[in-house]
């Protein structure tokens, strides 16, 4: 989809509750949810508090403006914070609170939505929120998420800079909000020398890693018009609103036409006024909605769109999640794993790219380990060896990556990442992950790809997975880190099932479960019902992938239950 199709597709209208429960009922929501992906090519994703408040910051002239300032107010928690608990809050109470503090400098589309007193309120509880927050947060208190020490620092800076401007213009208002004199600090295990280099790089006019230009914003006194960085052909700088933001001049924000400032427009009319923090995520939704479906059996087959999407997208080291991001391998195995659970299985040779000595890494020089990142790398490799091995050792030249197949390199990987799985399971049986919150979802993801591929070796671990689910599962049939939701008992049962024990007491535990997922629905704004829990710059919700899931879900306790139609 080029950009100037961007306002005006047609959304497809989102479910109001999920389908009622027969088999008949699940199909044919699981085919509406594939359709949605066409139907919404940038794919289907919540706002994010984070990147709205940038937004505030950085695009007052772009439409919704108040809607955004009202936003922000109304999310604001009981405690002064916004976002989800403890260190989470962290990135999204920042840019509250520094939206907040320039909407104070500007007379117009703040004050329509808001009068100065209420943004001074607001403000001042969130800076005293911050105040508790952020010298109690140490090295682990800080959420292993995108560019996070860049966001922090940059926000800090901000803030502080706003308040010392508050203090010189306008003291009376100044004396309102928080502790005269009083500044923010960072967190003790974060300190900005990366922001300081990535600024000297763009002052210099080279241009930043593919990744940092996802937080463009961070930078944005020198990011504005840059030679250095180019909207993708979607417009985007980054697949990200603030990041795309950051980048446009006056210049190019005040020209309609403009492929950065039609990218905005399109974001916020999309959802509403406000802003995902990663968007586009195009390939990313595909690749798992498609490969939760296929797995569960629930779809065999797609429209040939979306298959040759897929397969186009994956280069010679993968495939990015959308336009505007360097290519990972977490993205590259889901799509990957999809074409091979729906019949046209590619070799995964890209996914070398980002081979270590001892695991696979989400990409080059990452800062960090991600076990679902090798769970989906060995669900990749594994279709495809089992492919071979069924169909003999030879693939054709279409992909450009011919020749003899290196099936005991295959087999080598395979035995590797079984083992990173294993070696990172916790001693309860479970595993964490640094692309979610929560548990249920590393879990998940490592069981199914050891069940699948680990061979008798693995078994025991996947055992043990299966004890802990059991053993954390909550007095109303759910499974959640903070709460019980619909998305971490989807993903709870999926760890469990398919499952050989036919005893009295699993069957009680499934048919709970289903009914806990039958009662939640989906929410009226179109994003899900359900926390965010999953890390970008902040967290978000991608709709249509929870979805899949709760539908995988609930087509696996059926079939468990031997429930009939």
């Amino acid at each position: 989809m080029t950009v100037g199709d961007a306002i005006s597709v047609r959304t497809a209208s989102a479910s109001t509750q999920e389908p009622s429960g027969t088999e008949a009922d699940l199909a044919a929501a699981a085919r509406e949810l594939v359709g949605g992906l066409l139907a919404e090519p940038w794919g289907q994703v919540s706002p994010s508090i984070y990147e709205t408040g940038k937004l505030v910051t950085l695009a007052p002239w772009l439409t919704g403006h108040g809607r955004r300032v009202r936003y922000l107010l109304s999310t604001q928690r009981p405690d002064g914070g916004w976002g989800a608990p403890g260190g989470y809050a962290m990135v999204p109470t920042l840019s509250a609170v520094e939206a907040l503090l320039t909407s104070l400098d500007r007379d117009k589309g703040a004050a329509q939505a808001a009068e100065p007193g209420e943004l001074l309120v607001a403000a001042d509880r969130g800076l005293r929120m911050l105040e508790r927050l952020l010298p109690a947060l140490d090295a682990d208190g800080v959420p292993d998420m995108p560019a996070v020490d860049l966001i922090a620092a940059s926000l800090v800076d901000s803030i502080n800079r706003r308040l010392d401007e508050l203090e010189r213009t306008r003291p009376d208002l100044a004396r309102s909000v928080w502790s005269p004199g009083a500044r923010l600090g960072l967190p003790p295990g974060l300190d900005d020398s990366r922001l300081v280099k990535i600024r000297k790089v763009l002052a210099a006019g080279i241009a930043p890693p593919d990744k940092v230009v996802h937080a463009l914003e961070t930078v944005a006194d020198l990011a504005r018009g840059t030679a250095a960085v180019r909207p993708a052909g979607t417009g985007t700088i980054g697949a990200s609103p603030a990041a795309t933001a950051a980048w446009l001049d006056e210049r190019s924000a005040g020209d309609p036409g403009n492929p950065a400032r039609i990218f905005l427009e399109a974001v916020v009319s999309r959802h509403g006024g406000l802003a995902p923090c990663g968007f586009p995520i195009t390939v990313f939704e595909r690749g798992w909605v498609l490969s939760i479906l296929a797995r569960a059996g629930l779809v065999s087959s797609v429209p040939a769109d979306l298959r040759t999407s897929l397969q186009d997208a994956l280069g010679p080291t993968g495939t990015p999640a959308a336009e505007g991001l360097p290519a990972d391998a977490d993205t590259s195995s889901g799509a990957l794993y999809a074409l091979a659970l729906l019949g046209a299985p590619t070799p995964p040779d890209p996914l070398w790219t980002y081979e270590t000595d001892t695991h696979i890494c989400t990409w080059p020089g990452e800062d960090g380990f991600s076990v679902t990142t090798n769970a989906h790398a060995l669900e990749a490799f594994g279709a495809y060896l089992r492919h071979i091995t069924a169909n003999g050792a030879s693939r054709p030249d279409g992909t450009g990556r011919g020749g003899p197949v290196p099936v005991e390199r295959y087999r080598a990987t395979v035995d590797k990442l079984v083992s990173v799985l294993r070696r990172n399971q916790h001693a309860d049986g479970s595993w964490t992950d640094r692309w979610h919150v929560s548990p249920y979802y590393a879990t998940m993801s490592c069981v199914l790809a050891l069940q699948h591929f680990g061979g008798p070796e693995a078994a025991a671990a996947v055992e043990q997975a299966r004890r802990w689910v059991l053993d954390t599962r909550r007095p109303d049939g759910s499974w959640g880190l903070w709460s019980g939701t619909a998305e971490e008992t989807a993903y709870a049962v999926q760890t469990l099932l398919p499952n050989t024990d036919t005893s009295e007491g699993l069957r009680k535990v499934v048919a709970q479960a289903n009914e806990f997922l039958l009662s939640h629905e989906v929410g009226q704004n179109g994003y899900g019902a359900g926390p965010a829990l999953w890390h970008d710059k902040d967290l978000y919700h991608p709709t249509a992938i929870v979805r899949a899931s709760v539908l995988a879900a609930r087509h696996l306790a059926r079939r468990h239950l031997g429930a009939e139609d």
